[in-house]
């Protein structure tokens, strides 16, 4: 399978996609959460929200942390509309979010002509406990329909919980980092052969599960640091694909 990476602002390089070339979007955008005030929500960079104090690595922050609800909205139901014009009618969308921005997102997603069709759960067995409360123990995945759906086309039974750990160690190349294992089963959604969009691409978790996965791959990323990331990750899919080894995860 193939892929190509867009650099670039997301809006502006979504409007070149052509209309109906694209059988699917997963995508994980900046969630602009965290933080008990909206201060503390608006004023910190993605580093300084997602990294615990103390951790031992130093990945590269990223830009689009600074929005609140009405702005994240706004913005969010934009390119999920230019998504859609991208999308071939009965395609499907998957956006990540948390639970404090899960109303907005789902207003987002409607917003730019979805039929939303229900959330899923991301299990994280290592979230931190919280003292006198509950543990934040998940993420979550909206998806919807652009249009009627034919199941006959691509025939899956999916679940709607899933359960991994984020990456650590070597294999830890961004700082909300989605496990491979997670979005390759996401991807199932797409028909085989088909292609997958990512206009939020980081370092190409999206893209190398598409890629192990048989589908093909778009991707597009304003950040120079993780477009190169992702640029070597999803080469080192393809070299897998190519070697019949795709049942490992590629190293970063």
């Amino acid at each position: 399978m193939s892929y190509k990476i867009h650099r670039g602002d997301a809006l502006l390089r979504l409007a070149e996609i052509p209309s109906q070339s694209v059988d699917c979007v997963i995508t994980d955008p900046p969630y602009n959460s965290g933080g008990r005030t909206a201060k503390e929500r608006t004023s910190r960079s993605a580093r300084e929200k997602y990294t615990t104090a103390g951790s031992a690595h130093t990945l590269e922050s990223f830009p689009g942390e600074n929005k609140d609800q009405r702005s994240y909205t706004y913005w969010l139901s934009q390119l999920l509309a230019e998504s859609y014009r991208a999308t071939r009618d009965g395609g499907t969308a998957l956006v990540f979010t948390d639970w404090r921005q899960l109303g907005a997102t789902a207003d987002a997603l409607q917003a730019g002509g979805w039929i939303w069709r229900g959330a899923l759960a991301w299990y994280k067995p290592a979230a931190r406990p919280q003292r006198g409360r509950f543990t934040q123990h998940c993420e979550f995945v909206l998806w919807g329909s652009k249009g009627a759906m034919d199941a006959d086309a691509n025939p899956v039974y999916l679940p709607g919980l899933y359960t991994a750990s984020q990456p650590k160690g070597a294999g830890r190349v961004h700082i909300t980092q989605k496990p491979v294992s997670v979005m390759r089963e996401l991807v199932k959604i797409a028909t085989p052969g088909g292609t997958v969009l990512d206009f939020c691409m980081g370092s190409g978790s999206t893209g190398v599960a598409a890629l192990l996965e048989g589908r093909g791959f778009v991707g597009i990323e304003v950040t120079d640091h993780y477009a190169g990331v992702a640029e070597k990750r999803l080469t080192e899919a393809v070299r897998q694909v190519r070697e019949g080894t795709a049942d490992t995860e590629p190293a970063p």
